[in-house]
């Protein structure tokens, strides 16, 4: 649970809430069921916050940047998320207060300067270990460098607030609370262009403490950054009321002086260690006087290069003369830094920014990198896993046609990937993983013809059968000639499945698998683009007349026409061809200005002339939310962004295919949707986390979502969506059915993957059905009927649930699959039929060892119905409401239509012989005295779910079978026959007839015993 107190930040955004409802505004519990399943990748992406607490040496925290807080207590074995209810999930540093471990401090914002970040919305405490949360404050710092905790009063925290990364502002420097955080004094302040990005107690003393101030700013355009002369390192010796400059022996603005970071041994605060970045004698520094002097020790740019992204140096806790680094990988010296070695990295760099050491143990460290969060126990030898965090940073997602279908993007540091919608296992696990060969920022484009080729990046051509890339770039020998950035759009175009674009600052396309290229624009981005005042003071004579530095950064080509095609600008233009290139005509909104980043566009499914737009301004400093749509081809715009968070800039806006006027928007906070075409949005954020939303996709009948910090979701079956304002109408109402794929939830057959391995969710385990009450019921009834009005299966809302001796089981609970309930409160809810008939009754209830943990069905179960067209029936307090259901083969099966129809038949003649015999038992055993004939005949227990892979069964002379072995048999074959879509051998069918022969005959053995 989230408590929100001081909430100051969101202030605007509470008033609009508060709005009496609008016209196409639908309460949030007419979709209060449809939840987002996470379906991976669980390779993580960049973390910059890391904390153990020394007493409890399993227990460790991490900050990811746009993946909220997560926690260990098994070294790193598995992680879970601790802060998923609060309004963000961009994290800059978490600190364990050490008197008291169970308050925590979380400063939201990563505490970096890249290209690519997130903001957060201040300081966070939890005091129950972080079960519960409250906001306290600095809500305008947005970006916390560092965060520390007194040792000794938990009340007494210090804030290095790095401020806005694009743009002055005052809530910077470093911040002091008494209180825990319910007033808080800015104590060390230089200018609204400077901010703080580390503060640390002297260990020894915590009236002592050293601040480094760091003056830099990232700009509008790609890459853009500014530095100023404020930069240094400061010391206070009175608890933060007052500090000095440390100049003695570093350089200074002079020498081109940049970001520092300090280290200080525990052992002997009077020996402290630096990285110092700066263009004249950058190196690693030394203090042997508690900071007043520093002296250059080491200049191996390995220890110190690219140091406004590493400037971590830490000293271990009984040793002064071991020293740890974090860079591109982390390095180690025994000697007080005279000589370095690696300690752990790869060749393409782990970027590793932060160390937490355990002072009672030292052994035990947590290292986190752009690659997560890794643990050792001893001292370096061996590490845990950051294949156990799903914190994937994606910068697009897109699908293929295949089923089931695959996920892609360009994930950040890991280069492109590809992840199932579905495993075969019950569940997604690294089975169902694999790189795509593009880089990291790319977008991904499977040939629509052809799932198995794969185009990414700048651009790559993969065939997934071989594994061999190739590049089939537009050019092989760069002319210089086109501009390139880190995340280029590649796409096709869904009018056309031969015609691939790509967009530098010209858009090209290729009709031939790359093999040649066509430039079919001009440069269409701005020659000469104004400088935002964003940029402030840093603002030269020279950027005036720069290079164009601008490209196409979104291109949305229309679904109705191949020769329509939008394109977007990161220097803030919008551009349309509809004669497939020959003419491009500007059709810029009217209210946009230079470097509004058109992040994505969207041309409409219905209307030729209208498109939507995605507008990101944050390199502007500015956090508002900009969507665009037209309706007149870009003649005249209108802004549509109520109902949307005031302080969540738009990343993308797509269309519905299927439903006019249904949009998706994805926000660096959440999903939101709008059913009157962007004139009211709503959020959809569900349960899933606050993060960075990059893209979304409608496939099919599904909302993909790639986010920038946790990996990808998917929102099963949005057909409620495009049905909302049809669900008002009457006390209940059931909606459309979305078609069903007979797939076998769990092809696995042997031991099942352990419970702490990290795997996505797959879809659910059959149809989905949703209905909507509009008031609360009594009774709710869910009724299968087949083409003939048979009926197939019931669910009620007063329906016992199954009864399981968790006693008797020989293995934990925690494989079992939740039962579920039909809900009767008033709202949305969704209920699976797993399109099977109902479980044989009277059966003993056992679990398969192909197990999924928290998702195993018990067993056996009916067999499955034959594919084709059903009702469905919703009964509510009487009333009844009825829509159809098309149940479709899995495509990837090949069967007869023959085939099938044995396979059905044969089935279902097992499964009704089960219930012939099952009507026999329950007459003996509703004898008060049953004769020993009758219990010799009935035989021992109850029939179970056999096992036909190490299982087997024997034929027995009719006169000694008795109702439970026969059972067993007729459930062992019809196990056998339905564990795959084929035909039924000869000897399949011979062994179900001589079944049914033995039935025949126990039947007489019946009437000769019955009374």
């Amino acid at each position: 649970m989230f408590k929100f107190q001081q909430l100051r930040f969101l202030l605007v955004g509470i008033l609009i809430f508060s709005l009496p409802p609008l016209y196409g505004q639908v309460p949030s519990s007419q979709y209060q069921n449809l939840d987002y399943r996470m379906i991976g990748p669980f390779r993580a992406s960049r973390t910059v916050g890391g904390v153990g607490i020394p007493s409890q040496p399993n227990v460790f925290f991490m900050g990811v940047n746009n993946g909220g807080v997560w926690k260990t207590d098994d070294y790193g074995r598995t992680w879970d998320p601790i802060f998923d209810d609060a309004p963000t999930g961009s994290v800059g540093d978490i600190a364990v207060a050490p008197s008291d471990p169970s308050v925590l401090y979380v400063g939201s914002g990563e505490g970096l300067h890249r290209p690519d970040l997130g903001v957060g919305d201040g300081i966070f405490k939890s005091i129950d270990g972080g079960k519960t949360w409250i906001h306290i404050g600095l809500n305008d710092i947005q970006q916390v460098g560092r965060l520390i905790v007194h040792p000794t009063d938990p009340d007494i925290v210090f804030v290095a607030g790095l401020g806005h990364p694009y743009g002055p502002n005052e809530q910077r420097g470093v911040f002091k609370t008494e209180d825990g955080g319910e007033t808080w004094e800015k104590v060390l302040y230089i200018n609204e262009n400077t901010g703080a990005i580390q503060v640390e107690f002297d260990p020894n003393n915590p009236a002592i403490l050293f601040a480094d101030m760091w003056e830099h700013q990232e700009g509008p355009w790609e890459n853009a950054a500014f530095s100023g002369p404020n930069s240094g390192l400061y010391k206070s010796t009175d608890g933060g009321e007052t500090w000095r400059k440390i100049t003695k022996g570093l350089p200074g603005a002079d020498q081109g002086l940049g970001r520092i970071g300090v280290g200080i041994a525990p052992s002997n605060s009077s020996i402290m260690f630096a990285t110092v970045d700066a263009r004249e004698n950058g190196g690693i520094y030394k203090s042997v006087d508690g900071g007043e002097s520093w002296s250059l020790i080491h200049q191996d740019r390995r220890l110190w290069g690219r140091g406004g992204d590493f400037a971590e140096i830490k000293v271990h806790p009984k040793d002064p003369n071991r020293i740890y680094v974090a860079n591109i990988a982390s390095y180690t010296s025994a000697d007080g830094g005279k000589t370095w070695s690696s300690l752990k990295g790869a060749p393409g760099g782990d970027d590793y920014h932060r160390i937490w050491i355990n002072p009672i143990n030292p052994d035990i460290m947590l290292f986190v990198a752009d690659q997560g969060a890794v643990i050792t126990v001893n001292a370096g030898r061996t590490w845990s896993s950051w294949y156990n965090q799903p914190t994937t940073q994606l910068y697009h997602v897109t699908t293929d046609h295949a089923f089931p279908y695959w996920v892609y993007g360009g994930q950040q540091e890991s280069g492109a990937i590809g992840v199932a919608s579905r495993g075969n296992g019950g569940q997604i696990s690294f089975r169902e993983f694999m790189g795509v060969g593009a880089d990291e920022y790319a977008y991904v484009a499977p040939d629509p013809k052809n799932p198995d080729i794969i185009y990414g990046g700048r651009v790559m051509r993969f065939d997934k059968r071989t594994g061999q890339s190739t590049n089939v770039a537009p050019e092989a020998l760069r002319s210089g000639d086109y501009r390139f950035v880190r995340t280029m759009p590649l796409l096709f175009h869904p009018a056309d499945d031969s015609m691939l674009l790509f967009g530098t600052n010209v858009l090209w396309k290729t009709t031939n698998e790359g093999q040649s290229w066509e430039i079919i624009s001009p440069d269409l981005t701005y020659e000469q683009p104004e400088v935002p005042s964003s940029v402030g003071h840093y603002k030269t004579l020279e950027m005036e007349t720069m290079a164009r530095r601008g490209v196409i950064y979104a291109v949305g080509p229309s679904p109705l026409n191949v020769d329509i095609i939008w394109a977007g600008t990161d220097d803030g233009r919008v551009h349309l061809t509809t004669n497939g290139g020959k003419d491009w005509k500007e059709v810029t909104p009217l209210t946009m200005s230079s470097w509004d980043k058109v992040s994505q566009i969207d041309a409409s499914h219905f209307d030729e002339k209208t498109a939507y737009l995605a507008i990101n301004a944050i390199r502007k400093d500015d956090m508002v939310p900009y969507i665009y749509r037209t309706r007149d081809g870009g003649e005249t715009w209108d802004l549509i962004t109520n109902g949307l968070n005031p302080n969540g800039p738009v990343n993308v806006v797509r269309e519905d295919p299927v439903t006019e006027g249904l949009l998706y928007a994805g926000t660096e906070r959440e999903v939101y949707f709008s059913i009157n075409d962007g004139e009211y949005w709503q959020s959809l954020r569900n349960n899933m986390p606050a993060t960075s939303i990059r893209d979304l996709v409608i496939h099919e009948n599904d909302l993909v979502v790639g986010t920038h910090g946790r990996s990808a979701w998917i929102l099963d079956n949005i057909a409620p969506l495009r049905e909302l304002a049809k669900s008002k109408e009457g006390s209940a109402y059931l909606y459309s059915p979305s078609d069903s794929y007979r797939v076998r939830w769990n092809m696995f057959s042997d031991t099942p993957l352990p419970p702490e391995e990290p795997t996505g969710q797959n879809p659910p385990d059959g149809a989905i059905l949703d209905y909507q009450l509009n008031q609360s019921a009594q009774q709710v009834k869910l009724e299968i009927l087949d083409e003939q009005g048979e009926l197939i299966r019931t669910f009620s809302s007063d329906q016992e649930p199954e009864e399981i001796d968790s006693t008797a089981l020989p293995h934990p609970t925690y494989w079992i699959r939740p039962e579920e309930k039909v809900g009767v409160s008033q709202g949305h809810h969704r209920f699976i039929w797993d399109l099977k008939y109902e479980a044989p009754r009277g059966s003993k209830r056992e679990y398969s060892i192909a197990a999924v943990y928290k998702n195993t069905p018990s067993a056996p179960q009916g067999p499955f119905v034959r594919p084709g067209t059903y009702r469905v029936r919703l009964a509510v307090d009487g009333e009844v409401f009825e829509k159809p259901l098309t149940i479709k083969m899995d495509p990837r099966v090949t069967i007869s239509e023959e085939a099938l129809q044995m396979q059905t038949e044969l089935s279902k003649t097992c499964y009704d012989s089960y219930h012939e015999l099952q009507a026999i038992i329950e007459a003996i055993d509703a004898y008060s005295k049953p004769s020993e004939r009758q219990l010799t005949l009935r035989g021992i227990g109850r029939a179970g779910n056999p096992d036909i892979l190490y299982g087997s069964i024997r034929e027995t002379d009719p006169s000694d079978e008795t109702l439970v072995d026969l059972q067993q048999k007729f459930l062992f074959m019809m196990n056998l026959i339905q564990s795959a879509d084929v035909q039924p051998t000869q000897q399949t069918i011979q062994a179900v007839n001589s079944l049914k022969e033995s039935l025949e005959k126990i039947k007489l053995r019946w009437n000769e015993v019955k009374e």
